[in-house]
């Protein structure tokens, strides 16, 4: 027996290792310099290509889709080839994930972690080729986290230093960026403003017709009459922001904006700026004392504070915009309204609807909700809660309400009611 098995044919089995799927994902904060021919990008991606060359003895090799985020930060996810690699993660197509450095993948420990759970769900490890990092193991796990520890720390850092010098900046009346202003140009170099006659005369027509006749809704309406428009800007990257029209929003930032006297602003902080004035101080104090008597005597009080219930709920369907819970006192008694809020920015005529009486929307409301749902607006309960309790009530149940001044129709969460 045993001449029998020495002259047998000896049976080897051959173990074939599944291949490991590499993904190389590759990143630069800035875009300076990736129009050249071998970039930062290339750099990074051509080192851990022959990382992973040198590993095929273990049968790593290359995916051949590109993951290379140019001009994106990594204190965020918000990068395309970094969320097209996470879904390809997803689908089960990358076994390992390999980087230049721990930071291309991400400056942040919270962001990290989320992103460290992912992979471990779908069995995929990260690789670092320069810092001989591979999360596969446990010492790989606890050196990337000291890794990436001291990866946030840096960008902190390097946030407060930046902050600190806009803020020193900004001290001495430099332009530090922003949104461009109406009546100035950002200086090619940047760092400073350079005024553009052209808006400027419209900026000083427009302080001169606050200050003749101090309403926000007229001289709105009188600007988008006359056909002028807000600043039309391009950003670095080319981004075009098209003009809009005025509002009684927009219009008051620019009457209390300082910039407009020559100043610039650190929080509540003001210092002379580097830039010409457009507006003379007299002008400009004349339209805050203005501003300020209004916000005294007028105005429209927006906060909840005489019961409203239907915030957020009551739309205008004529300009489709929200309706805005407002009042006002005659002869002693008080006098509640819901106002089309694109009628209390641009004026009344805007807007066929206007506003509506608040007690006798409310009331129809509630009877219509109460009609189909007795239950949660039974009147004994209903008349002793407080107005929040109430509002939490009517938003679980209501989707919105549409009122376009002859008709109210209520669109309740499982079906609509309709009335005039």
């Amino acid at each position: 027996m045993a001449r029998a098995l020495r002259g047998s044919r000896a049976i080897t089995a051959a173990v074939i290792t599944p291949p490991v799927r590499c993904a190389i994902y590759t990143r630069k904060s800035t875009d300076e310099g990736l129009d050249r021919d071998f970039n930062s990008l290339d750099n990074q991606r051509e080192a851990a290509e022959n990382y992973v060359r040198s590993q095929q003895g273990e049968g790593w090799e290359i995916l051949a889709d590109r993951y290379d985020d140019g001009g994106f930060t990594g204190g965020n996810m918000d990068r395309p080839a970094l969320q097209r690699l996470l879904t390809d993660i997803e689908a089960g197509k990358v076994d390992r994930l390999v980087v230049y450095k721990i930071d291309r993948l991400s400056r942040s420990l919270l962001d990290f972690a989320k992103l460290a759970d992912l992979l471990e769900t779908h069995r995929v490890s990260i690789v670092s080729v320069t810092q001989q990092l591979d999360t596969s193991t446990s010492m790989g796990r606890l050196t990337m986290n000291m890794l990436l520890s001291f990866a946030q720390f840096e960008r902190e850092m390097v946030s407060d230093r930046t902050r600190d010098k806009m803020r020193a900046a900004r001290r001495r009346g430099k332009w530090t960026g922003g949104t461009p202003r109406l009546g100035y140009d950002v200086a090619p170099e940047g760092g400073r403003l350079l005024v553009n006659k052209e808006e400027a005369e419209q900026v000083k027509a427009v302080f001169s017709l606050y200050a003749e006749n101090p309403s926000l809704v007229s001289v709105s309406q009188e600007l988008n009459r006359r056909g002028w428009r807000r600043k039309c800007w391009k950003t670095k990257k080319g981004r075009l922001h098209n003009s809009s029209p005025w509002d009684v929003a927009n219009l008051r930032r620019m009457l209390i904006d300082p910039l407009y006297a020559g100043l610039m602003t650190l929080g509540a902080e003001t210092f002379p700026g580097e830039h010409e004035a457009i507006v003379p101080k007299a002008m400009f104090q004349k339209v805050q004392d203005h501003m300020k008597r209004n916000r005294r005597i007028g105005g429209v009080v927006v906060r909840n504070t005489h019961g409203a219930l239907l915030g957020g709920l009551l739309r205008c369907t004529a300009c489709d915009a929200a309706m805005i819970h407002s009042w006002t006192r005659r002869s002693g008694r008080l006098h509640r309204y819901y106002v089309c809020g694109k009628a209390q920015k641009r004026g009344w005529s805007t807007c066929p609807t206007k506003s509506a009486p608040a007690t006798e929307i409310e009331t129809f409301v509630v009877d219509r909700i109460r009609d189909k749902f007795p239950q949660d607006l039974a009147t004994p309960i209903w008349d002793v809660l407080l107005t929040p309790e109430k509002e939490r009530i009517l938003k679980h149940l209501i989707e919105r309400i549409d009122f376009d001044g002859h008709r109210l129709a209520v669109r309740f969460r499982t079906l609509t009611a309709e009335a005039s």
